[in-house]
């Protein structure tokens, strides 16, 4: 069977009708202009070695040779054979914190980078070391929200997390409990395949019960790790427009990283707490993933195509050649078929 891998270049085919017509008319307005020299059959007398013929076997030439370079943008391909393979992974469902106080400073420092940052980063680093593994992205503030569901493709998930900002949630608060519950529904169905979530947040759970929920998590077979971020000495909340927030008195509003919730929920959920402010955290979540057995995750099916430009290209190449000899004037070891002489007129 032929195929193209990129078929969408094969429009570019009717363009050549349009060369045709340019080239036609391109030919028409050059006879009117020698017919201003005289009768055309005098002229012609006087351009003996000229060919009229010639012309149009060169643009015949031409468009041969344009029509094989858009066949090889394309890429022809024929012929198929498919080689079934089993990938080997974990699940790993991260549920990211994006209330306000995510944009806190991280350290001791108010300067420093914010919370949210911080744990953008600690999950690419995840990402990063991911080989068949699947990964999924949720967000919450007062509610939860899918932000990428399951998937093997790592690099789109990176771009789905750079894109994650504390605007995105359109209710305030720390629902860390509805995140967990979404993360069990947004898994594959296979019960052989390892299970895992990985909560990041500064632990100020103000809206449900999180540790029940990573409990429930734990017992239908997921493990609950849990990252906090943010300072235990705490840190005022920045505001887009500058300054910090304020409470109803006109004080600063001060954030602290709650490692006690923290911890309880990680307890919960038979998963580990990390201090995202670690030297080690990254290292630390590595080896809890990697303790996780590795599973069959899905069957694959690879198409593999024998190409066929290069097939194309040489003959590109010969045209091409072709082209750079050809030349305009008559071939005189054809003359005397009589293919690009005029007959004699008898008078």
């Amino acid at each position: 069977m032929f195929t193209f891998a990129n078929p969408q270049y094969l429009y570019l085919l009717l363009l050549l009708p349009g060369v045709v017509l340019l080239f036609w008319a391109a030919r028409r307005n050059r006879r009117k202009q020698l017919k201003a020299f005289g009768r055309e059959r005098m002229v012609n007398e006087l351009m003996p070695d000229v060919s009229s013929i010639k012309p149009w076997l060169k643009l015949s030439l031409e468009l041969l040779l344009i029509a094989l370079a858009i066949i090889i943008l394309a890429r022809p391909r024929a012929g198929s054979s498919k080689t079934t393979g089993k990938v080997h992974g974990i699940e790993v469902m991260v549920a990211m914190d994006i209330s306000n106080s995510m944009n806190a400073s991280s350290t001791d420092n108010p300067q420093d980078i914010s919370r949210l940052q911080r744990a953008k980063l600690i999950v690419q680093k995840m990402m990063d070391s991911f080989d068949n593994d699947k990964v999924g992205l949720i967000v919450f503030a007062g509610n939860a929200y899918m932000q990428m569901p399951m998937t093997s493709d790592v690099s789109s998930a990176k771009l789905f997390l750079s894109n994650i900002s504390t605007n995105m949630a359109p209710t305030q608060g720390t629902a860390i409990g509805s995140a967990i519950a979404m993360a069990t529904q947004s898994f594959s169905p296979s019960k052989k395949s390892q299970k895992t979530i990985v909560v990041i947040t500064d632990g100020e759970n103000f809206e449900d019960d999180a540790t029940s929920a990573a409990h429930q998590a734990q017992k239908q077979g997921m493990q609950v790790n849990v990252i906090g971020v943010g300072s235990t000495h705490g840190a005022p909340i920045p505001m887009p427009e500058g300054g910090y927030l304020t409470d109803d008195a006109g004080q600063p509003v001060t954030t602290f990283l709650n490692e006690k919730m923290a911890q309880e929920i990680a307890q919960a959920g038979k998963g580990v707490y990390i201090n995202g402010a670690a030297n080690d955290a990254v290292e630390t979540l590595h080896e809890t993933l990697d303790k996780l057995a590795r599973t069959d995750l899905e069957s694959i099916t690879y198409t593999k195509h024998d190409e066929q430009f290069p097939v194309f290209a040489a003959l590109t190449c010969v045209l091409l050649i072709a082209l750079i000899l050809w030349t305009e004037r008559q071939s005189p070891w054809l003359q005397k078929y009589n293919f690009f002489t005029r007959k004699q007129v008898q008078s």
